[in-house]
């Protein structure tokens, strides 16, 4: 038999094209000439070269994220966390110093309080729904401030106003991570802010089987640090999770609007039980932000809720017990309703003194609405806070 080519290369010619994205796990992709790969690296053609660098489905669900929030060039990195890295790290120097929301996703935290400052970079938390002490907490070194629209776990909402006119005022950049709210809520970069981030992982793809981070900045120069730090360092997202979350976004707002509204029902429903010290969901009139929350977010409460039991540890363990059928599981978005204990999970690095503070008890739960029948749903929970009375 005559030897053949291991990679002869190239397609099957046809006169149609696939309505799908193709999947493109290739590692690399090789050029005509050295002229040619000059002419793709100097930006003449278009193209690409090593994975790392950019494949053609991070890119097609770059494009597609952009289009949801009005964004330019955005970047898909390996998940949330390397999309908020890339932002820190990638922007900032030693000297600098950072203002963080006090509420904050609990990695993200960490990383103000542990990371950033062993490499020089100064740090400092304040409570981003009062711009006089965001403003108080500024420092002439202040070269970015980093907030979500609607805070983890607590869902306090931010005065995303005040905080725009502040950054501008001090020309101090502004990033906002959008995860819970979602551009089905609020478009950040076209209120004012500088940089956005978001946790594909979540309700974006939301299937809870992809790992993913976008981010986006206004400024081309910073959008190319964003990139240039993301493929020195690696934070590389792989086709397979990209081509995933694509088909994802296809149902995005179906499932957006379909949580949303049992998620409501179940803020109101656990708000009259009997063992439930507190409900937080933003459009319930009793939610500290009720009135921001309103304009901010065009009326949209999102498919989050959190509560608090009146007891502590041996509650809580009863309840997840008791909510059969409701995974216990620190993620959200999926399809299915995810309930989620920070105390022993998103926040458990931070110390019980810390954790007071910003609420989070022992018996406070955050809840990830997902697509089950409502009524169905409120029953599991009914279950679950039967057996947290009789623990």
């Amino acid at each position: 038999m005559k030897p053949t080519l291991i990679r002869p290369g190239g397609l099957p010619p046809g006169a149609q094209h696939a309505v799908v994205t193709p999947l493109m796990p290739s590692v690399v992709y090789a050029a005509d000439s050295p002229d040619a790969l000059d002419a793709q690296y100097g930006g003449v053609v278009e193209g690409y070269t090593y994975a790392r660098e950019g494949h053609p489905n991070a890119d097609v669900l770059a494009r597609r994220i952009d289009a949801m929030e009005g964004a330019t060039g955005g970047l898909v990195v390996g998940s949330g966390m390397a999309a908020v890295t890339a932002v820190l790290l990638g922007l900032l120097e030693s000297g600098d110093h950072v203002l963080g929301g006090d509420q904050l996703y609990g990695r993200s935290l960490r990383m103000l309080k542990e990371d950033l400052p062993r490499l020089g970079i100064a740090t400092s938390q304040a409570d981003p729904t009062d711009i006089d002490a965001m403003r108080a907490a500024l420092r002439p070194e202040t070269t970015l401030i980093l907030i979500e629209v609607v805070s983890n776990p607590t869902l306090r909402v931010a005065d995303m106003n005040g905080l725009i006119e502040l950054a501008r005022e001090k020309n101090i950049l502004l990033a906002v991570d959008n995860t819970f709210t979602t551009p089905r809520a609020i478009r950040p970069l076209e209120m004012g802010a500088d940089i956005l981030i978001h946790s594909v992982t979540k309700l974006m793809a939301g299937h809870s089987d992809v790992t993913l981070g976008y981010v986006a900045a206004k400024d081309e120069a910073l959008r190319r640090k964003l990139y240039d730090f993301a493929v020195t360092t690696g934070l590389t997202a792989s086709p397979f999770d990209c081509w995933l979350a694509e088909r994802g976004l296809m149902s995005f707002d179906l499932r957006f609007d379909r949580a949303e509204a049992t998620a409501q029902r179940l803020a109101d429903h656990l708000a009259g039980q009997a063992g439930v010290k507190r409900v937080l969901y933003p459009t319930r009139v009793d939610h500290p932000d009720h009135a921001r929350a309103q304009g901010l977010l065009q009326g949209h409460g999102c498919n989050m809720v959190s509560f608090e039991l009146d007891r502590g540890r041996d509650a809580a363990n009863a309840f997840v017990k008791g909510a059969d059928g409701v995974a216990f599981a620190p993620t959200l978005g999926d399809v299915g309703t995810t309930l989620s204990h920070p105390a022993s999970s998103s926040h458990r690095s931070l110390t019980p003194a810390l954790r007071a503070s910003l609420g989070l008890t022992e018996g406070f739960f955050r809840v990830s609405v997902g697509l089950e029948d409502p009524a169905a749903l409120l029953a599991v929970f009914d279950k679950g806070l039967e057996a947290a009375r009789q623990a």
